[in-house]
């Protein structure tokens, strides 16, 4: 069934393979970001954009209830492209904010526009030492310390903000570590990979055929169970977008 979609972050790594996976199936998409260049690539693209901030509330409660979604998607992040590696804690610290400080934002505006469900990307490689692979169930790594902690803080922050949002239908989507077009990382890395256009495909799924809830999305791993996924959402580790 068709949607009027709000995907926030249209222009980052994900919003770009998502976006045609989302007009493919008939989908109506609206599309953030804070750039008026890159607002002009999204309608090249076919998508409606909105330049806003997460960060001023005012403005994007503004901005998402003259769309009214039905669907909210949660795809912003702050991590600039060719990132040097002594500026990762920098990185990790934006990153956090946005999660800590502008998820509760959207998530505001998401429900005073009537929205019916919010999809949010989160990560899964944050769980605390213990028996593996992790599930779902398993707890976070509350404990960290660091530039760990501060993205398991940002974490947190993103899950119980977008699963506590009732009457708004909370689905988290814990992605293992991108790889593919646009990511700067052409092979699997990392003790979750997941390929870019999978991970988008499983927001894309996630809209009518996920519970709320937490679903890890990554390939099969040691360190990861991702059966509830393939189970529920019918999702594929080896899918593909065919450019």
């Amino acid at each position: 069934m068709p949607y009027r979609v709000l995907l926030a972050g249209a222009a980052g790594v994900i919003g770009r393979r998502l976006t045609p996976l989302l007009l493919r199936a008939g989908h109506e998409v609206h599309g953030t970001t804070r750039s008026a260049e890159r607002a002009k690539a999204l309608e090249s693209a076919g998508v409606k954009p909105v330049i806003v901030d997460v960060f001023d509330a005012a403005a994007l409660s503004r901005a998402v209830a003259a769309i009214r979604p039905e669907i909210v998607i949660h795809q912003l992040t702050d991590i600039p492209r060719d990132l040097p590696p002594e500026r990762a804690a920098e990185s990790s610290a934006r990153n956090a904010r946005v999660r800590r400080e502008g998820t509760p934002n959207l998530v505001a505006a998401a429900r005073a526009a009537g929205a019916r469900r919010m999809i949010a990307q989160s990560i899964a490689w944050m769980y605390a030492p213990g028996p593996e692979p992790h599930q779902e169930s398993d707890p976070l790594d509350l404990k960290a310390e660091g530039t760990r902690g501060i993205s398991v803080g940002g974490v947190a922050a993103l899950e119980s903000a977008t699963l506590d949002a009732r009457p708004l239908e909370g689905i988290v989507l814990r992605y293992g570590q991108f790889y593919g077009p646009g990511t700067g990382v052409d092979k699997p890395t990392g003790s979750a990979p997941v390929h870019i256009d999978a991970a988008a495909s499983a927001a894309l799924l996630a809209i009518d055929r996920a519970t709320p809830g937490i679903y890890n999305v990554a390939e099969p791993s040691p360190y990861l169970a991702t059966d509830k996924a393939r189970r529920e959402l019918g999702w594929d580790p080896a899918f593909r977008l065919a450019d």
